[in-house]
């Protein structure tokens, strides 16, 4: 397991998330306080990730200041706009015949909060799904019911193991939680040592 010189959270309920920073070999424990995810109007688009994950990383400065709080948002992009998560089957139907026979574009941001510190940082990755059909789009919503996911999909499940023709940047930040970007960001200020 990979060790810290402070506990740290992880301020979300995704299992994707909890997945993925297990995987990497952190300990960690979950907590999550509700957050409100509106953000301003004017914001340009490529900032929304950002923004939200710093207002959840925030909510959490007079509540834990001897951790290491950990806050992730993920925002799909398509034709110059959020997609958010689907209401229902309509809704996640209509997102995926967006999303059928073009490219969009995934981004994580990563907060991490320590005390007084606090940085946020942004990937960005590119996916392009070939063209669905209609049958294969109800099949994925009726089996896997993608109602928590940002564009009515997860890469890693049935619809992107089948429709997905190529990915430009990383797997994990289409995923979720860009692992590469939290090592780096836990790596230089908080002396990670490998234990055993």
């Amino acid at each position: 397991m990979i060790s810290l010189q402070k506990s740290l959270i992880l301020a979300s309920n995704s299992p994707r998330r909890k997945q993925i920073l297990s995987d990497a070999g952190f300990e960690f424990e979950v907590e999550v306080i509700s957050t409100d995810e509106s953000f301003p109007a004017d914001l340009p688009i490529e900032e929304v990730a950002a923004y939200i994950s710093k207002e959840k990383a925030i909510m959490f400065r007079n509540i834990r200041p001897d951790h290491l709080i950990l806050t992730a948002d993920t925002v799909v992009i398509a034709e110059n706009q959020v997609l958010n998560k689907p209401a229902d089957f309509h809704e996640a139907f209509s997102l995926l015949k967006m999303l059928s026979g073009q490219s969009h574009q995934v981004i994580t941001a990563v907060s991490l909060l320590s005390g007084d510190y606090l940085q946020t940082i942004s990937d960005q990755a590119t996916v392009y799904f070939r063209a669905l059909e209609d049958s294969e789009i109800t099949y994925y919503i009726e089996h896997y019911k993608p109602f928590d996911k940002a564009g009515s999909y997860g890469i890693q499940e049935w619809i992107g193991m089948v429709g997905i023709e190529k990915i430009e940047g990383s797997f994990y930040t289409i995923m979720g939680l860009p692992i590469q970007v939290v090592y780096q960001m836990l790596k230089p200020y908080f002396g990670i040592a490998s234990s055993s």
